[in-house]
């Protein structure tokens, strides 16, 4: 299946995929067999220029061991084909009355990520509020921009709208994506 995906990544022309792993815990650690899978998929991915790269979502603690293991994994192995997906939900620190918040969850903040950015290759740049003046108030864009820009970050940014309404019939997610790319030119500049 991986070895699947990596060969449809690179007939799309894509050098960067979110790798899909099964879970086996609430907290999102993957399946104990994970480095295995990976040492297998490498050299097909070396050989086609992909980088796998699970996803870090909440409620993950990027200081956690789960972070710690990818990490040593690759410094272990020395590979440049497999790398870190940073959702920005990891940093979310506002939630909704009717939404729901893991309780085990803690907001990471935002320099947490200076000592993962030689293995993040392209991060989930979600969104869930975007008010009319280009801000999103859930989570801390300037501070998060503000450190890859200090580190000169040269990775993928990836809209998701993860919004209340993204699934209501006839919602349209492109004025508040529209908001999000002009707050994210703010931040970035040109």
């Amino acid at each position: 299946m991986l070895a699947r995906d990596i060969r449809l990544a690179h007939r799309l022309g894509f050098t960067v995929m979110r790798t899909k792993m099964p879970v086996i815990t609430d907290d999102l650690a993957p399946v104990k067999n994970w480095r295995e899978i990976i040492k297998m998929a490498l050299p097909l991915a070396e050989k086609l220029g992909i980088k796998m790269c699970p996803e870090i979502h909440t409620p993950t603690n990027l200081k956690g061991q789960m972070v710690a293991d990818f990490v040593d994994f690759i410094k272990e192995t020395g590979t440049k084909n497999f790398g870190l997906n940073i959702d920005f939900s990891v940093f979310r620190t506002e939630f909704g009355e009717n939404e729901y918040k893991d309780p085990h969850y803690t907001a990471n903040v935002p320099e947490d990520l200076i000592p993962l950015l030689p293995y993040i290759y392209c991060c989930h740049a979600k969104f869930i509020h975007m008010s009319d003046d280009f801000e999103e108030t859930t989570i801390p864009y300037k501070e998060i921009i503000q450190v890859l820009k200090d580190h000169n970050w040269d990775g993928y940014l990836l809209s998701e709208y993860e919004g209340a309404d993204k699934y209501d019939p006839g919602y349209e997610v492109g004025q508040t994506l529209r908001k999000q790319h002009i707050m994210l030119k703010n931040y970035i500049g040109d």
